[in-house]
């Protein structure tokens, strides 16, 4: 039976939104919403933060929740966990990203049923996108699969570009939720950052460069990502 365990970087100082875990939504912090929620899917054996800062760290401690501190400085969200996975005894690895609130079960189900296909590695979430501006905007992640859901490439551009206007194109927004078996996620750590994630600045793409596979699954969104004052508001008006 595979150990699974859910982990959830949390970055204190964030670009856009500074301490954007730490704000207060309804009657707990964005952090603790994303930490409990995902504990009560009961689909993981773990759940951890994992996190540079001691304000969140004491935060889920001091709550009852579980957290590991990061000891290096990191560039990603995945490299922060494979630090924390080194040692432990774990065989799947979701990373539930911490500006997520509202963490539903269904995707979180979806994607780790995919590893019941002993191929897989790697795998993902995506939603079909429909609206034209989102679709041309470079901060929504897009995806192309092939006939079995494998990622072909993450761009921000539009892909695929729809130069036959009379054929059907189908658009997917790539969703930041990543499973990983444990050995997958410790080789990506161990790789240089490759050309395409340099240019495109999408992590994933290291994956695709050095020929592992990523598994994509279809999925309803998960809520509000909170990446601006305006997203607080917005998850606000929906805890309501």
């Amino acid at each position: 039976m595979s150990k699974i365990g859910a982990f959830i970087p949390a970055r204190y100082a964030a670009t856009r939104f500074p301490a954007k875990l730490m704000q207060q939504l309804g009657d707990k912090t964005v952090i603790r919403h994303t930490y409990d929620n995902t504990l009560a899917t009961g689909l993981f054996d773990e759940v951890y933060v994992v996190t540079d800062s001691e304000i969140i760290f004491n935060e889920i401690v001091d709550n009852g929740g579980k957290a590991i501190m990061s000891q290096r400085t990191h560039e990603s969200g995945s490299d922060r966990i494979a630090e924390a996975i080194e040692n432990l005894d774990i065989d799947i690895v979701v990373n539930v990203q911490g500006d997520e609130p509202f963490v539903k079960k269904e995707p979180l189900q979806k994607v780790i049923a995919v590893f019941s296909d002993s191929s897989v590695q790697v795998a993902s979430l995506m939603q079909v996108l429909t609206n034209q501006k989102l679709i041309e905007d470079p901060n929504y992640v897009k995806v192309a699969v092939d006939i079995n859901n494998n990622a072909l490439f993450f761009s921000r551009s539009i892909i695929p570009y729809p130069r036959d206007k009379a054929a059907a194109a189908k658009y997917y927004e790539h969703i930041g939720v990543y499973a990983f078996k444990k050995q997958a996620l410790l080789n990506f750590t161990n790789w240089p950052m490759s050309p395409l994630e340099e240019v495109e600045k999408i992590e994933c793409l290291r994956y695709l460069e050095n020929g592992v596979s990523i598994r994509m699954v279809v999925t309803e969104y998960m809520g509000v990502e909170i990446d601006t004052p305006e997203d607080l508001i917005k998850a606000a008006s929906l805890l309501k």
